[in-house]
């Protein structure tokens, strides 16, 4: 029984180390955020860090591949068997659209920008957990939909990191650079659909 109730608190209690430490990140930079002030922020102890995530660069990771676990929760294989490949594309893109704007992973590319030069291994961990996965993922996807004779490519790496761009937009930049708000729904939901039809129909008439 006392297993079972440590073991429904765990969840809570990372899911509130990572929102701690995200903001902590973004707020201070990587290099200033301290293990102290996270514990301040989120509560538990440093045990629990160590214990859950190894240490700060260990947590840090941890929030670049949660974030990338949401935006490919939309491609599990069982979940997309017989759907047509633009709902696919719908779904992923709302999916990855809504994590690149969250306020979370506008934080860690905040700090990665910064932080990269200093901390290389950061800006690995950032790529291949989060861009590189979710590509490679899409291009899965898109190797399926080749073999059925829904799309022509000679190269669907290529072309799933087009789509990806396309989703991100200057908009991502924009409010990365605080020149705007994050979208909200609408207009997220008429950008995922934009990018999804000229994805798969370009734009020369027919």
């Amino acid at each position: 029984m006392m297993v079972a109730a440590k073991s429904r608190r765990a969840p809570g209690r990372r899911e509130r180390l990572l929102a701690a430490a995200a903001e902590l990140f973004f707020e201070q930079g990587y290099a200033a955020t301290s293990i102290d002030a996270i514990i301040e922020r989120a509560g538990g102890s440093k045990r629990n860090i160590y214990n859950e995530f190894g240490n700060k660069e260990g947590l840090f990771a941890a929030i670049v591949s949660t974030s990338a676990e949401k935006a490919l929760s939309s491609l599990v294989i069982d979940e997309i068997e017989g759907r047509h490949l633009r709902d696919i594309l719908i779904a992923f893109g709302h999916q990855l659209m809504t994590i690149y704007m969250s306020p979370a992973l506008i934080g860690i590319y905040r700090t990665i920008v910064a932080e990269a030069s200093r901390y290389p291994d950061l800006g690995q961990k950032f790529y291949q957990s989060g861009p590189d996965r979710a590509t490679n993922r899409l291009a899965e996807v898109l190797e399926a939909a080749k073999a059925r004779g829904e799309i022509h490519t000679d190269d669907c790496i290529r072309t799933a990191g087009h789509f990806v761009a396309l989703i991100r937009d200057n908009v991502h930049l924009q409010v990365v650079l605080a020149l705007r708000p994050a979208p909200d729904e609408k207009e997220m939901q008429e950008a995922v659909l934009s990018a999804v039809n000229l994805f798969l129909n370009g734009v020369e008439p027919r």
